[in-house]
């Protein structure tokens, strides 16, 4: 490395170094590149040659400054080094040399293995507990092979459960599985249609399974009485014929009801890659997760609704004919833009509302998105049919329809268990 030297031969009194001071504001003189040893020697220099110790005090602040800016080290630094000159005389760099001979190392491998016989014992505790067991058994109960770890942190426990010499032969019964099913990564949409988030709705005995996919909110339910294999294969098959476009991602959170072999074998064989939410990080399943309050909650109610398979025919009847439609084809949603405030925060704001048919037709290429059996011209029958209002209008008379069926066959079971009663 080259040495780098700072001639200030022109500096011999304090009212040059204030002018030195003001003339070099906002600009970088610290010898970075520059040796330990030629810092030390400059302070050295310097405060030998305007007489530091003698100065008054702000005198001395002006030649502490130049130095800080000439050295480029910190205040509380310079200090240290200001007051070592004083008391020795020089500012030497003392070199750090490791004896070979001399060890740090205050446990050795039979108190590893002893911790080790610990943890297998007591099926690993936490560090404090096994902290306390090993000071008891030096202290309590006498055993002196425990002498250098009845003093050990408990910090330093956990180090040793880390070394080599420490096997992990112990069982540990709470020992957390790692299920092989699905990525833990948020859904992966590339900008195209297809990638649909799915979450479960609890409504007493029924579940309804809301499915929205990402880009343009294409939103179809279903409702099930049981969040189990047997009924959640066929409603996902359901799910999947009622989107215009071609599945390519499955995204839902960590619920037994997705994430099991029959789900997965399903995905797999229709080629859809399945990912879960991560574990503390909400977002990764939101979008869904608001269509529960603001479309399932707001329109199917909190009433008690049973788990009768002519229940759940009804419903999905009226998913499939009325419900699922209008909310494809006649109920608008907000699609935000990302701007950056002033403090350089990214913000979702909300300024396009559109129904999710008309925004899958305005995406580029949207026509290469569709399955193969279906196009625009078909789907614009389905559209354009009914204005919004009027398709809202027999959507509600159905919603009536639809509850006051399910009132009288409540009615009529509770009929027949009073007569059975009498």
């Amino acid at each position: 490395m080259a040495q780098i030297t700072m001639d200030d031969s022109g500096i011999n009194n304090i009212q040059q170094i204030k002018e030195f001071l003001n003339t070099t504001k906002g600009l970088n003189l610290s010898l970075t590149s520059a040796s330990v040893e030629d810092k030390y020697e400059f302070i050295s220099k310097t405060l030998k040659k305007f007489k530091y110790f003698k100065l008054s005090r702000k005198d001395k602040g002006y030649v502490f400054e130049y130095l800080r800016r000439v050295t480029g080290y910190k205040r509380s630094h310079l200090y240290y080094l200001i007051g070592k000159l004083k008391r020795k005389g020089r500012l030497k760099r003392k070199k750090y040399k490791r004896s070979p001979s001399k060890t740090h190392r205050k446990y050795n491998s039979f108190d590893i293995k002893l911790l080790e016989k610990t943890d297998e014992l007591h099926l690993r505790l936490s560090d404090r507990a096994t902290k306390e067991i090993l000071r008891r058994e030096f202290e309590v109960f006498g055993n002196k092979d425990y002498e250098r770890l009845k003093d050990i942190s408990h910090s330093h426990i956990t180090n040793l459960r880390s070394n080599p010499v420490y096997k992990n032969f112990w069982v540990n019964h709470t020992k957390k599985r790692t299920v092989p099913i699905g990525i833990n990564q948020p859904p992966e949409n590339y900008g195209k249609p297809g990638s649909i988030r799915v979450d479960t709705v609890h409504q007493r005995d029924i579940y309804h399974i809301n499915a929205v996919d990402e880009v343009t909110q294409w939103q179809v339910v279903v409702v099930v009485p049981l969040i189990s294999e047997r009924y959640m294969i066929p409603a996902l098959n359901l799910i999947f014929s009622q989107f215009p476009f071609v599945i390519f991602n499955f995204h839902s959170d960590r619920g037994s009801e997705n994430i099991n072999y029959r789900v997965a074998q399903l995905l797999s064989k229709l080629n859809i890659k399945q990912t879960k939410s991560r574990p503390r990080r909400p977002n990764d399943n939101a979008l869904v997760e608001t269509k529960n309050g603001s479309v399932i909650r707001k329109n199917m109610g909190w009433q008690y609704l049973p788990d009768w398979d002519e229940v759940i025919k009804l419903i999905n009847n009226y998913y499939l004919n009325y419900f699922n439609p209008y909310l494809n084809y006649h109920r608008p949603c907000g699609y935000p833009t990302s701007i950056i405030d002033k403090r350089g925060k990214v913000k979702r704001v909300y300024y396009h509302y559109k129904v999710p048919y008309e925004y899958l037709k305005s995406l580029p290429d949207s026509e290469k998105y569709l399955k193969p059996n279906l196009s625009f011209e078909k789907l614009d029958k389905i559209a354009y049919q009914l204005s919004d209002n009027e398709f809202a209008e027999i959507l509600r008379g159905k919603e009536r329809e639809l509850f006051d069926k399910i009132d009288k066959l409540l009615k009529k079971r509770e009929s027949r268990k009073i007569t059975k009663r009498g």
